[in-house]
């Protein structure tokens, strides 16, 4: 049971990470030097933070489809119930 709850905050936590790159970090990255590929830093970041969403996103639910796998009761468990 422990397990399936660390399971869920950690994919918790990935959904976390969009926060961070959009909200929380912003007081510091609210720069116009330097400049990145051409781009102020902050439009840098805020891209760098698009791209990295459904990333995110995506490592999320790939952790909670395993969380579902590792609970789902397998054919051992069917046999045993009556």
């Amino acid at each position: 049971m422990g397990r399936g709850k660390a399971q869920r905050k950690g994919a918790a936590a990935w959904l976390l990470l969009p926060y961070v790159l959009f909200l929380a970090v912003l007081p510091l990255v609210n720069r116009v030097t330097p400049t990145v590929a051409g781009l102020p830093f902050l439009f840098f970041w805020m891209l760098l933070a698009t791209l990295l969403t459904p990333l995110a996103v995506w490592l999320a639910w790939r952790g909670d489809l395993r969380r579902a796998r590792s609970q789902a009761p397998g054919p051992a468990d069917e046999r045993g119930r009556g």
